[in-house]
């Protein structure tokens, strides 16, 4: 994985509890993870190569950090996922130009949104 000047390379989610966090991403949206103890799981790249962000259990989470928006071929599907998983839907489905989105609470109180095209 090569890093590309002025793009977004990693992000790192503050959790309260690593094991729910792990297993609500690989519920809702099928994430795979690198370990490194008991408090950091790295997120894999979808490629394999390399990580593309982190799940950080020392840190603060919570909202009012950078909204971190993911996206997804069926967004009615990933809100189901989402909501399987632990989940909850802090706002939407709604439309924008171009598309449509969701945000949502994860187990630890991060939110974050997810996109699909229009």
């Amino acid at each position: 994985m090569t890093s590309v000047h002025h793009t977004i390379d990693y992000v790192e989610i503050n959790v309260s509890d690593l094991s729910v966090a792990r297993s609500f991403y690989e519920q809702a949206f099928g994430w795979a993870f690198n370990d490194y103890g008991p408090t950091y799981s790295g997120i894999r790249a979808a490629s394999g190569d390399g990580e593309v962000g982190g799940l950080n259990a020392t840190g603060t989470p919570g909202p009012g950090g950078p909204l971190v928006l993911l996206f997804s071929d069926d967004l009615d599907a990933a809100v189901t996922a989402v909501e399987a998983a632990g989940g909850t839907v802090a706002a939407g489905p709604s439309e924008f130009p171009g598309g449509r989105r969701f945000e949502f609470t994860d187990p630890s109180g991060n939110v974050l949104g997810v996109w699909a095209s229009a």
